[in-house]
């Protein structure tokens, strides 16, 4: 299971990320919009978009087929730069019962995870643990 949680300007925003054919994950509706400070809320969305999982969806064969990321809409910008502006971004991902919280950093290729901001929980952590855990991550970046 694979999440994408960005933060931008005090709001969270969690694609359902679809699973493509080549294992490569691309963001797709339902997408939560949480602001950051709204715990309750934001715990709800992040257990639904962990309950989502990653659905099949197809891959676009030729760039011009790609959609523009469905983020985009939900912040109100017209382009993945105007997005990145101030963004924060996290992968919350879990792979047979180990859950790891990874946050990324902005390289000149892309965003890549950040390994001194990577968090391992052991086997058999509660995916409510991950989420508290995750919230305050969140609660805490700086604006």
């Amino acid at each position: 299971m694979n999440c994408h949680i960005s933060l931008r300007n005090g709001i969270v925003y969690m694609p359902t990320m679809g699973r493509m054919s080549r294992g490569f994950y691309r963001g797709v509706e339902p997408v939560a919009v949480v602001p950051a400070k709204a715990t309750e809320a934001l715990r709800q969305a992040l257990k639904a978009t962990i309950a989502r999982g990653n659905p099949a969806v197809s891959q676009p064969q030729r760039r011009h087929d790609w959609p523009p990321p469905v983020v985009l809409k939900y912040a109100g910008v017209k382009s993945w730069s105007a997005f990145e502006r101030g963004l924060q971004v996290w992968d919350l991902n879990e792979s047979d019962g180990i859950f790891q919280i990874a946050g990324n950093t902005r390289g000149p290729q892309g965003w890549v995870e950040d390994r001194d901001q990577a968090i391992n929980f052991p086997l058999g952590t509660s995916v409510d643990s991950v989420i508290d855990r995750m919230i305050a991550i969140l609660q805490d970046a700086p604006i």
